[in-house]
């Protein structure tokens, strides 16, 4: 029992910890900043031929020069319709860099091969990663290119959302991705980032070919974001930022099915114990064991009630600290309407976690219609 006690405070103390770094990354609204720096906007796709219109129409119509950012879409072996929707979209927006290339394979990891074709192919000094199922905002390149120039930064994260659903799944799942968000704002307020997401980033082409890109990490299928991050923290801890603007958001969309999203987090679990950074697996180690804490009082009490206290003392104190830092998440990203399933979720997520992060040690994934195995 007093193991579960210390478990319980050292989480509520680290997630207290992210509470505070939230507040401390300032937020960033859109000044009037000459336009200065060049973007290289770097896209891989596989078979997203009902995503890409919706994402090459929130591309043409970024606010910042036609000239200084070009649009590179890396095709990962679709067999799907893309072409012909690229080759439409690049006739009808001819004063736009669009450039659509083949992925060149070369290791395990299909995305990270992707970014460095197109970073090979790029003719821009900073690099902006999104996804083919996101769309991005118009004011996107202009708030880059301001926290260059105000910060000097080599890297920098900016957030994502899901868009709007109404099923359950999807307040699940938005629930759990803004404690994903939440946690990664704290992390670079108390000034130890672990966690970024590849759906919106931005870095110095220079910073990326000077640590030698993803080597090292090319083994594993996911993580061209997270390592990214590490190794650049690694070597310019100050130089790596976080752009907290509601402006600067992506919107991407949930998975519309349990078997999908259980895929997605066992890909995403998959990449852990691979991380370099201590304090990503600390991380890691303490939610998995914080949440098997509260599953096993709970069978506890259910066979001696002399427990009862203690599950719902600690179960208590984990809903509360948690909510605190997803409802300030869900505020600053204006998607508030999860909120009133927080209660049901929080007490089946315990579950869903030990459940994903049990088969993420042996289980193979599916992503992209490719098999992965551990």
């Amino acid at each position: 029992m007093l193991f579960s006690i210390l478990i319980s405070i050292i989480y509520f103390l680290l997630i207290g910890s992210f509470i505070i770094g939230f507040d401390k990354v300032k937020t960033i609204n859109l000044e009037n900043v000459s336009a200065k720096n060049s973007f290289s906007i770097v896209i891989p796709f596989r078979n997203e031929a009902k995503n890409l219109p919706e994402l090459l129409h929130s591309l043409s119509l970024l606010n910042y020069p036609k000239n200084l950012f070009e649009i590179l879409l890396i095709n990962d072996a679709s067999t799907d319709d893309f072409n012909s929707i690229i080759q439409n979209f690049i006739r009808n927006n001819p004063n736009l860099n669009v450039y659509l290339l083949n992925n060149q394979r070369e290791t395990k990891s299909p995305k990270k091969d992707a970014i460095n074709t197109a970073i090979s192919n790029s003719r821009f000094n900073w690099i902006v990663t999104t996804d083919a199922d996101c769309q991005v905002p118009k004011n996107w390149l202009q708030l880059f290119n301001q926290t260059i120039k105000q910060e000097q930064p080599f890297f920098i994260s900016a957030p994502v959302k899901f868009k709007a659903g109404k099923s359950f799944l999807f307040h699940f799942q938005n629930l759990n991705f803004l404690s994903l968000i939440g946690s990664t704002i704290g992390g670079f307020g108390i000034n130890r980032p672990f966690m970024c997401n590849g759906a919106n980033l931005c870095y110095h082409k220079n910073t990326f070919i000077e640590i030698n890109g993803f080597f090292g990490n090319s083994n594993i299928s996911s993580g061209d974001d997270v390592f990214l991050l590490e190794k650049i923290n690694k070597k310019y801890p100050e130089k790596v930022k976080f752009l907290k603007s509601i402006e600067a958001t992506v919107e991407t969309k949930p998975e519309n099915n349990f078997n999908s999203f259980l895929n997605q987090q066992l890909r995403w679990a998959s990449k852990s114990t691979a991380y370099n950074n201590t304090f990503s697996k600390f991380i890691g180690t303490l939610v998995f064991t914080m949440n098997l804490t509260v599953i096993i009082l709970g069978f506890l009490t259910i066979i001696f009630t002399n427990y009862l206290n203690y599950f719902l003392s600690i179960t208590v104190l984990k809903i509360s600290i948690d909510a605190v830092l997803i409802f300030k998440t869900s505020n600053f990203l204006n998607n508030i309407k999860s909120l009133k399933y927080y209660l049901p979720i929080s007490l089946l997520y315990p579950i869903f976690i030990m459940v994903a992060g049990s088969l993420s040690f042996f289980k193979s994934y599916n992503w992209k219609g490719r098999t992965f195995k551990k």
